[in-house]
């Protein structure tokens, strides 16, 4: 069961993967350093203001297509069905060098196009995870005009970009407090009596 905190433990998840998996070289060649990390509205609009970082972005949440169609049930007892959602994520880089930026970047894509599954052991822990949940992190193809859209709303510089969608997060109710039991009231009618 997953709880309102599932969204940013997804994004913060990806951010902690590759910054725990991002090696010092690579095939002999020294990597530049470089931070992940999972940025705000705000942050996002001032950029990184020092080193390199590949920014993770939630700018869009979407209810899940295939979840749409699902009926609440009719019983008065029955749980709401949980919330299916995808995350749309865009990755950026942000370097001193076009080096450093293209080099981070493309190894920051390989990675989430070799490992492209969040299990519940990878996931942080605070919204209470399944043990058999699973996040796929797939690639998102946007246009040049929704790429542009988002950079012209965010207002720096456009950055070296890629989408991603994170699916499936699943969001479940609250749980609902315990039926409180019935009060029955007893009424009694009598008729007045006729004098």
């Amino acid at each position: 069961m997953a709880n309102v905190l599932a969204m940013h433990s997804v994004c913060s998840s990806i951010a902690t993967f590759l910054n725990n998996t991002y090696p010092a070289s690579t095939n002999g060649m020294a990597m530049p350093a470089c931070d992940f990390a999972v940025l705000s509205s705000q942050e996002m609009s001032t950029g990184p203001t020092d080193g390199n970082r590949v920014s993770l972005y939630l700018y869009r949440a979407t209810v899940n297509e295939h979840s749409r169609q699902q009926r609440p049930s009719r019983a008065p007892a029955a749980q709401p069905a949980p919330l299916h959602l995808d995350l749309h994520i865009l990755l950026s880089a942000w370097g001193a060098t076009a080096l450093e930026e293209h080099t981070t970047m493309a190894w920051a894509m390989r990675q989430l196009h070799l490992h492209p599954l969040l299990d519940a052991s990878s996931l942080t822990p605070e919204p209470a995870w399944d043990a058999d949940e699973v996040i796929q992190i797939v690639p998102a193809e946007l246009s040049t005009e929704d790429i542009m859209r988002i950079w012209d709303a965010l207002e720096p510089s456009y950055r070296l970009s890629a989408s991603y969608i994170a699916r499936t997060v699943r969001l479940d109710p609250d749980e609902l407090p315990e039926s409180v039991p019935v009060v029955a009231s007893r009424y009694t009618y009598s008729a007045g009596l006729a004098s």
